[in-house]
């Protein structure tokens, strides 16, 4: 039962936070680079950024960087995106993933940025 399951989304205000979480089971995910991709409404899949097995190699989409960190807790199977001075184009459906994507899709969790 190869699972990903994300959470942590919400409704905040521009300049706001939240983290999400991403909770993987069903495979080894201590092996694996994770990606956190978005898709915002009507458009297609964005990168938003990826860290390393051991997390020690973080990657970040130029829209995000400086403002998102992207962490992993391996003994959890734990995934986070801490997001800072959200942007109302932050707002999107956040989903995460391996980076060879073979991994079926979680439902995703919304974040909305709105005034």
């Amino acid at each position: 039962q190869v699972q990903l399951v994300e959470s942590g989304g919400g409704l905040v205000q521009p300049g706001g936070s939240l983290r999400l979480s991403c909770a993987a089971s069903g495979f080894t995910f201590s092996s694996y680079w994770m990606n956190w991709v978005r898709q915002a409404p009507g458009k297609g899949l964005e990168w938003v950024s990826a860290i390393s097995s051991g997390g020690g190699s973080t990657y970040y989409a130029d829209s995000v960087k400086g403002r998102f960190t992207i962490s992993r807790d391996n003994a959890k199977n734990t995934m986070y995106l801490q997001m800072n001075i959200l942007k109302p184009e932050d707002t999107a459906v956040y989903y995460c993933n391996t980076i060879v994507g073979k991994v079926p899709w979680g439902q995703g969790t919304q974040v909305t940025v709105s005034s």
